[in-house]
């Protein structure tokens, strides 16, 4: 079981965040909330949170200084940013330095859901080391848990981020990966993650396409043939459904170069 830290200066977008999820399913038992950096740096140093989720632009302190100062306590520690449009560069700017990822305002459930569900597989993959519990890949490492939901989620969330790429990635191939059909794939992923396997893929592709149009000079087709969308019109399309933009016009406004 883990523990979360949730640090936003807005109390809606911190409550709003902590009540988009089951942390039941999520394997996580305590959720501590904080709204300036100086205090969530005293609830870390105090409750030891093993995921927290900052503000990039916060009063006192901000997220890229409170992530640091927080790392230097737990090395361990999963961090990733709460930015929106006007801090994306010094987003960008995190992940390079070793923020494990970000996330862009107004965040939505499968954001939340998507990004703690990574998270934490990554969390279970680097206890499952440390303790030398299995050898033979990611999904060994979390063999003993998948009697449960919460061990599929884990399961399921590393799938699907080491597969996301894959155009020809689909319900069938991920139950084959997990060893299930795909007809109880299809239900138990709707129970586990809240939306459908449709739905989380796209949301991760798109996702991580906003990453490479802003820290990279990679033409739209390019990006989009990067996170595993054949078509470049579709990717075009589902981009601008889920953000307001087109991916050229986002990446201009958002600063990103061309």
């Amino acid at each position: 079981m883990y523990k979360l830290l949730v640090v936003d200066d807005e109390p809606l977008i911190r409550k709003g965040i902590i009540s988009l999820i089951d942390y039941r399913e999520l394997a996580v038992d305590g959720v501590f909330e904080a709204a300036d950096g100086i205090s969530a740096l005293k609830i870390a140093g105090d409750e030891k949170p093993d995921i927290v989720l900052a503000d990039i632009n916060m009063p006192g302190m901000d997220g890229l200084e409170l992530a640091s100062r927080i790392r230097e306590m737990n090395p361990g520690v999963k961090i990733a940013i709460i930015t929106g449009y006007d801090y994306f560069d010094y987003a960008v700017a995190a992940i390079k330095a070793g923020v494990d990822d970000f996330v862009l305002k107004p965040v939505s459930k499968a954001d939340i859901t998507g990004i703690l569900s990574k998270l934490i597989y990554e969390l279970d993959r680097d206890k499952s080391t440390r303790e030398a519990v299995g050898s033979i890949g990611k999904l060994a490492d979390i063999g003993g848990d998948r009697g449960n939901e919460s061990g599929y989620r884990r399961q399921i969330a590393g799938v699907m981020d080491e597969k996301y790429r894959d155009s020809e990635f689909s319900l069938r191939k991920l139950a084959e990966e997990v060893s299930l059909s795909p007809g109880y794939l299809s239900t138990l992923f709707k129970d586990i993650f809240g939306i459908t396997f449709h739905d989380y893929l796209t949301s991760l592709r798109l996702e991580r396409a906003k990453i490479l149009l802003l820290s990279s000079d990679l033409k739209n087709y390019e990006v989009a043939a990067q996170v595993g969308f054949e078509d470049p019109n579709y990717f075009s399309t589902a981009f601008k459904r889920r953000f307001g933009k087109p991916p050229g016009e986002y990446r201009g406004y958002a600063g990103g170069g061309k």
